[in-house]
């Protein structure tokens, strides 16, 4: 039989809205994911470009024609920062599979650092190369 008298029982952490806020680690470490995946798809673009060279000169012009092009530019750079960032985020695992920083406090910090991290980093990087 159901329970029919269901009280004031608390509702679900995991419902999206009004009941719960993600934190930041959460956030940050789901970001970690994605941009693995990502990184995944930026070195077949990559392969796709050395494949190409490979080939012939005309395929290696229309793919260096797409990774030179302004698009090719934006995704090679939003790569760099994912590269960091997917970085930073592996160390900040490290640092936790050996328990250290597990308070909420210093997690977010480490969390906040990561984020300005990946972006100087990839600033310093767009610059120097």
């Amino acid at each position: 039989m159901p329970d029919v008298n269901r009280g004031d029982r608390p509702l679900s952490p995991f419902m999206i809205g009004p009941y719960y806020r993600p934190q930041l680690t959460s956030i940050t470490s789901i970001f970690v994911r994605i941009t693995g995946n990502a990184l995944g798809v930026a070195g077949l673009l990559v392969v796709w470009w050395l494949l190409a060279a490979a080939t012939s000169a005309e395929y290696f012009a229309v793919a260096d024609a797409v990774l030179t092009s302004w698009f090719g530019d934006l995704v090679l750079f939003l790569s760099l920062w994912a590269l960091w960032y997917h970085m930073l985020g592996g160390l900040r695992h490290l640092y936790w599979d050996q328990g250290g920083s597990l308070d909420v406090a210093l997690a977010e910090k480490m969390g906040k650092g990561m984020i300005a991290g990946s972006v100087v980093l990839t600033i310093l990087t767009a610059l120097v190369l």
